[in-house]
Parts: C-alpha cells; sequence; structure tokens
C-alpha cells in the first residue's frame, strides 16, 4: 500500500495499544516504525527486475520482522525500564506494527515476500488496489483526531475503532475477489476454456468493480465484473505474444519475473526490442512495469545485459469515469481491446 496508508495503520496500532501511556508521541512511533520496512527501496540491487523483485523481500519478511520486534523491546525496556506499561504488551505493539505493513502489502497486486529467506513465491491475494481511501480514510480521522486532542478519554478508543472499521473493509475486499473469481470461472467453464492462469484485481481506486486476467497459451482474456453485473463477464481475448518468450529462455531476469509474478506477462516486439510487461498491475492499456528485454541485432535476438524499466505515464485519467460508470452498467462495454492497443506503442 501507499506510505501514507501505511504510516496510519501503524500509528492506529500503536495508539489504541500504547497511547493510554504514551499519549501523543504513540502515534508517531507507530507511523514512523510502520515505514521502516519500506525504506529497502535506498537499497541498490541491481538493474530494474532485480529493483522490482526483491522490494518486499527480507523488510517485509514475518521472521525478520519479529526478530526486530524482539530486538527493539529489548532496547526499549533497556532505555525506559519503569514505563508503565508490561513487557508483553510493548513487544505486541511492536510486532503487530511492523508486521500489519507486509500483511497489508500481501493484500495488494504487487507480490510480498512474506517468508523470506525461504524460495516461496510472493504473496498477492489482489483484494485491494495500493492506493483505497475506503481503507485509508477511517484510519487517518483518528490519528489526526488523537493528534490534535490527546488520546484520553473517548478519544483514546478512536484508534481501535478504525482500525475494526479498516480491517471490517479488508474483509469485504476479500469478498469481492471471491465474487469475481466465482464469476470468471463460469464464464471460463461455459466457454470450454482452460486456462493455465487466472489472476484478478480491483480496478483503480474502488473494490467494487474487478479486473481479470487470464492467460491461454500465447493468448490471454481480459474481463471486467463488477458487484452490481446481471449479465456473465463479456472475455477479451487479446494476444500475449507468448511465443516471443523463447528468446528469453537464457535469461535469469526473465526466469525471476516469471517466479515473482506467476507468469502473468505480456510480450511485444516494438522497435526491434523485446518488451515484457506485468499485467497484473497498473489497468488495461496501462501497466506501469515495462522491460525491454533483448534486441534484434543483425536478426539476431540478443539479451540485454543491463535491463531498465520504460518510463510510467499517468495514463488517460478520462478513463476513471468510463470505469466509473461500468460499475453500474455492463453496457456499452469497455473498449478493453483498443486500451489494449496502446501497448504496441512506446
Amino acid at each position: 500500500m501507499d506510505s501514507i496508508t501505511q504510516a496510519v495503520l501503524g500509528a492506529s496500532v500503536q495508539g489504541a495499544l500504547l497511547g493510554r501511556w504514551q499519549g501523543r508521541k504513540a502515534l508517531l512511533y507507530g507511523a514512523a516504525l510502520a515505514t521502516l520496512p519500506d525504506l529497502d527501496v535506498v537499497l541498490d540491487y541491481g538493474d530494474a527486475i532485480a529493483e522490482m523483485t526483491y522490494h518486499r523481500g527480507f523488510s517485509h519478511s514475518l521472521l525478520v520482522l519479529s526478530a526486530l520486534a524482539a530486538v527493539l523491546t529489548w532496547l526499549v525496556r533497556r532505555c525506559w525500564p519503569n514505563a508503565g506499561y508490561t513487557t508483553g504488551r510493548l513487544f505486541l505493539t511492536l510486532w503487530l506494527v511492523l508486521i500489519t505493513h507486509p500483511l497489508l502489502d500481501a493484500f495488494t497486486s504487487y507480490g510480498t515476500q512474506l517468508f523470506w529467506p525461504f524460495p516461496v513465491q510472493p504473496t498477492a491475494w489482489s483484494t485491494i488496489f495500493i492506493i483505497d481511501p475506503l481503507y485509508t480514510v477511517p484510519l487517518l480521522l483518528a490519528v489526526v483526531a488523537g493528534a490534535f486532542a490527546g488520546l484520553h478519554g473517548r478519544v483514546a478508543r478512536w484508534p481501535a475503532v478504525a482500525l475494526g472499521v479498516s480491517t471490517a473493509y479488508l474483509a469485504f475486499t476479500v469478498g469481492g475477489k471471491l465474487m469475481a473469481d466465482h464469476r470468471i470461472d463460469q464464464a471460463l467453464a461455459a466457454r470450454g476454456i482452460q486456462p493455465d492462469t487466472v489472476f484478478t484485481t480491483p480496478t483503480p481506486f474502488n473494490s467494487l468493480l474487478w479486473r481479470a486476467v487470464v492467460v491461454d497459451g500465447n493468448d490471454y482474456y481480459e474481463a471486467l465484473v463488477s458487484w452490481f453485473d446481471r449479465e456473465p463477464p463479456a472475455l477479451v481475448r487479446l494476444d500475449r505474444g507468448g511465443e516471443l518468450a523463447a528468446q528469453l529462455e537464457r535469461s535469469t531476469q526473465h526466469h525471476r519475473l516469471m517466479w515473482f509474478t506467476g507468469g502473468v506477462l505480456r510480450y511485444d516486439e516494438i522497435d526491434d526490442q523485446l518488451l515484457v510487461t506485468d499485467l497484473r498491475l497498473g489497468m488495461t492499456g496501462f501497466h506501469p512495469f515495462r522491460f525491454p528485454m533483448a534486441e534484434r541485432v543483425d536478426g539476431q535476438w540478443q539479451l540485454i545485459g543491463y535491463v531498465e524499466r520504460l518510463p510510467a505515464e499517468r495514463g488517460d485519467l478520462s478513463r476513471l469515469a468510463v470505469l466509473w460508470q461500468r460499475i453500474w452498467h455492463q453496457q456499452p462495454e469497455v473498449p478493453l481491446a483498443e486500451w489494449t492497443a496502446e501497448l504496441k506503442r512506446r
């Protein structure tokens, strides 16, 4: 999730558990500690593929963060032995502030390595968009109220209430994903399609309209599913360029990208370069992670040693209005094929 959400989540957790003793400082301490896992972005992992796939790695490991919580508890107790709260309560607070960060990240589509250093595929439950105001606003309001009024009396309960509201909303997004998965499975079964991979994720800034990417050999399908749909989702078949993947057989970066994304990738040949696109993130036709991974030299494909990410644009913001209308109405259909055609241009 975005940094603001992670900060107010950590502040709310620490405010709810230690605000009685620490007052407003609990909000500051919780916000600072909750952003700690994302400091791995300052590390240089190498090229763009490494930067993408090693982010949310060791710093988001439940094992590493649990050990860090124990060390921090010992340090705090050593410096402030008579703080007024128990060691157990302190450890629980620090542990929850730290681990709720990667756990919330795991609900997004990116991929979080919760069990690092074990070679387990990153967790991407993909039930919530990376920015969702309905999750963030209750926490933000509680933190602002606590910062101005202090954490005393009824205000002291606001962080706990906000955590309950946000968690209930997160549970609602899980229900949305189950709904989308079920309707997509029904549509695929009706057409006799046995896909390689099905990936569903919310469309930007909401949890009512869902996007599905269905990998089927060298092609893939895209579809939109809303809570309010009465008809089966329309599956739009698109060219994935899967045959180009053979040119990357010797690429260690491609193998790692396949592992990280679960193979939800698209391949395009543009200007004598082979571009690989992560279809999970962003929206149809606008995907922020695109990588030139090979180029034609004298008619032969050669791997690019140092892979860079193509600059990401904001996309056409007017399409958000189209998606908003699609939440409530299935017709007219969203022109997914037309939007996808933009991937053939750099």
